[in-house]
């Protein structure tokens, strides 16, 4: 029956139509395209991470010249900005010009928003979509004229998302609303536009912690359904409850629900002008104001699951002893309050054969962070069971033992800090055609840096918290031991220069072939995020640096456009933060990481046209990315040191081989069926190339049908290949090495999965 159930569904979306998907295939050779950015198969709400062989820092998303969200360490992208109808259009920025403008290499989203301009006649635009999880989602914009040369607009989207696992806590996966407003001046005879803009959010992602689940890890890449959970489908957070933690900030023991520390709400202002003068020249100036007085979310990870009995001393609820298989879990609540004010402005000129730009940024954020930690342990199923233990008070050890479900407060990784970073950069780029076959791009960034940032730098350990205090611990002769502790946060500031560099070479042999080179360059230094754990000392603070070198050629004709390069990029100086677990229990201790990541890659991308109505985009990718200078020890109780050496090894979650193919087919001029598949090749799920996952397809499929000019029509499909599986590192992996690997075939693991097969629906109103 299941397999009917699939079959028809797969039948329904290749008979259907899609209105939403509206994916592109451009190449990538100079503008970078969209790549299909929307089509995550991680995260429904934000753009797919694109590899460039370095572990993603951030999704970078540009609406309008300005960060959609200065850093999405705290305040995350999906809480704040959504690919809506306030928008008309997203394209995407390659490494190169992203660095240029904005000091970060990586493949940046730049959206553009109706909003700068409203429209002069009424217009209104109203997407629905829906799934068949029960997703309602709601998206409109109204815009149109309110006096000669002014211009209104306003939009508002609506999310109802259950997700693909039923949470039992709460209605929605994801509930978010998001409202914009805006008007608009025209002057001088169209010459100039000044927009106001207003934009509210209030976003609530509870299915952002449901996001791993058990299995048998079965030591060949694969893995096995454990008691019949289903990965991507049945849940992995308990029904309901309240759990018990320790404020980082006071030291007192508080209840948190699993509705609470959820919620994200910005308000944010921004002031578009731009003029085109005389003589050609083009100025805009983009400005915006955003206060995220809640900026909240919730992780939960893993350890060991381990076969529990009697002896272990876990009960339920009602005292029952609990035996079978467990785990240990642990969960950190992170609080944030974020505001920034950015500004860039930038002047282009067309000089000749020079196309000039030139460019400026002030960016300042204001950071007020922390989170605390806990860990539990829960029978390692569907709703899974907490357990209650006896646990001893870390900050007394001469009160007497208790039952509870959570233990070792602030033992892992609690982070705090407040402050603010401020960048102020100059930038430019000549875009020079030389001659008719020979064309330079080149550009450069200066940007001075200011950080201030509280830091505290004292190892975590249970019972963490900030201020004053004294533990008590008991000696087996009974003397009672007082230690003295004052937690407290230190200043650090910091006043450097960043820059950025970039020179990019065409030359066209013929009117079919080509070579191209270039070279990129970025620095920075540690950002205030850095600072939220131990932070690196003072020895420890050094320059990141990320160069990027590629070279190769195209060939393009009348129905194909190719391009060929050789890559190599690396990271000095990478920041990480690391817990890592004693393999088979569910202690771990938490550990700073400073290290190098390099590099090498070819890629190849094409994009092709062999018949009339058809395209198709294809890309593959061979890379291999390893550490340097990868290695921490650690002690846990009872005197064991463990180390992990991971130099030289391939960089977990990064696959070293990628394939994509977007074919589509304009059947007639109003219908288009369109698939799109992604290869990700084999992935390490560990520090040391112990465990790891087969390769895996990531698919996507729909038909567009525009019936008429008011109305389209869709259906689109994630997964249709039905893949299941996991995905990404294995909990309590990060010690086992690879002389160890045979010895965890068939264990009981838990980790990330693949987004399950899903149906979506949707329909457009414009008029």
């Amino acid at each position: 029956m299941a397999n009917k159930h699939y079959f028809l569904m797969c039948v329904l979306a290749l008979l259907a139509s899609q209105a939403g998907a509206q994916e592109k295939t451009e190449s990538t050779t100079e503008t970078g395209g969209d790549r299909n950015v929307m089509l995550n198969a991680a995260d429904t709400y934000k753009p797919r991470e694109i590899q460039i062989g370095l572990p993603s820092e951030d999704v970078n998303v540009y609406e309008n010249g300005l960060p959609a969200v200065y850093s999405s360490s705290v305040h995350k992208l999906s809480a704040h900005w959504r690919n809506d109808a306030s928008l008309k259009g997203t394209s995407l920025m390659t490494p190169s010009e992203s660095a240029i403008a904005t000091g970060n290499i990586a493949y940046s989203v730049n959206a553009q928003s109706e909003l700068g301009l409203g429209s002069r006649d009424f217009q209104a635009t109203l997407n629905y979509h829906a799934n068949h999880y029960g997703l309602q989602n709601f998206d409109l914009n109204l815009s149109g004229k309110l006096a000669p040369h002014w211009y209104w607009t306003a939009s508002m989207y609506q999310n109802f998302d259950p997700g693909t696992i039923k949470l039992r806590f709460t209605d929605f996966a994801d509930r978010t609303q998001i409202y914009h407003a805006g008007i608009t001046r025209e002057f001088n005879n169209h010459r100039g536009k000044i927009s106001l803009l207003y934009k509210y959010s209030n976003s609530k992602n509870a299915g952002n912690f449901d996001n791993q689940g058990p299995f048998i890890y079965v030591g060949d890449g694969s893995v096995k359904k454990l008691n019949g959970f289903r990965l991507g489908r049945d849940s992995y957070v308990p029904a309901s409850g309240t759990f018990t933690y320790l404020d980082i900030m006071d030291g007192k023991q508080k209840t948190w629900t699993f509705n609470e520390a959820l919620e994200n709400r910005a308000h944010e202002v921004a002031l578009l002008f731009d003029y085109q003068f005389d003589n050609g020249l083009k100025w805009n100036v983009d400005v915006k104001y955003m206060n995220a007085p809640r900026a909240n979310y919730v992780d939960f990870g893993g350890s060991t699951i381990f076969n529990a009995t009697a002896a272990d001393g876990y009960t339920t609820a009602d005292g029952t002893a609990y035996e079978g298989l467990a785990e240990g879990r642990r969960t950190w609540l992170h609080f944030g309050k974020v505001s920034n004010l950015l500004l860039t402005s930038e002047l282009h000129k067309q000089v000749g054969n020079h196309a000039l730009r030139l460019g400026m940024n002030e960016w300042y954020y204001h950071l007020d962070y922390h989170s605390s930690s806990m860990q539990w342990v829960a029978s390692a199923d569907n709703y899974p069971t907490v357990l209650y233990t006896t646990y001893t008070n870390p900050l007394d050890a001469t009160q007497s033992p208790y039952r509870t479900q959570t233990y070792g407060y602030n033992e892992l990784s609690p982070e705090y800090t407040k402050g603010y970073e401020n960048k102020l950069a100059v930038y430019f780029t000549d875009n020079w055609q030389v001659t008719p076959k020979f064309k330079v791009l080149y550009g450069g960034r200066l940007e001075y840096y200011r950080m201030s940032a509280d830091q505290i730098a004292a190892s975590r350990f249970p019972g963490f918290h900030i201020g004053d205090f004294e533990t008590y611990s008991t000696a087996a002769d009974g003397t009672i031991t007082a230690t003295s502790h004052s937690i407290h946060a230190d200043r650090v500031v910091k006043n450097k220069l960043n820059y950025a560099a970039t020179l990019q070479l065409t030359y066209a042999l013929n009117s079919h072939l080509g070579l191209l080179a270039d070279g990129t360059v970025a620095t920075r230094y540690p950002r205030i995020s850095d600072y939220a754990g131990t932070g690196p000392t003072e020895e420890q603070y050094k320059r990141v640096t990320i160069p990027l070198l590629r070279g190769g050629v195209y060939f393009k004709n009348s129905w194909l456009d190719l391009t060929s390069m050789v890559s190599y990029i690396s990271k000095s100086n990478n920041i990480d933060q690391q817990n890592l677990t004693r393999p088979g229990t569910t202690e771990a201790k938490t550990v700073l990481l400073i290290y190098n990541i390099r590099t090498l890659g070819w890629t190849t991308s094409a994009e092709m046209d062999p018949f009339r109505n058809f395209h198709l985009h294809a890309l593959f990718t061979w890379q291999k990315p390893v550490y340097s200078n990868y290695n921490a020890s650690v002690t846990f109780s009872g005197g064991q040191t463990m180390s992990v050496d991971a130099d030289g090894m391939v960089v977990k979650e990064i696959p070293q081989v990628l394939i994509e193919f977007d074919p589509s087919y304009n059947i007639t001029p109003n219908l288009r069926a369109w698939l799109s598949f992604r290869y990700f090749g084999k992935t390490y799920a560990n520090l040391q190339e112990a465990l790891y996952f087969n390769g895996h397809w990531e698919t996507f499929g729909g038909v567009n049908w525009q019936v008429n000019k008011h109305l389209s029509l869709g259906v689109d499909v994630v997964n249709f290949l039905n893949q299941t599986g996991a995905k990404g590192t294995i909990n309590g992996s990060e010690l086992i090495s690879k002389s160890e690997a045979s010895q965890y075939a068939g264990t009981y693991m838990s980790g990330s999965y693949l987004r399950p097969f899903t149906v979506e629906f949707s329909a457009s109103l414009h008029f």
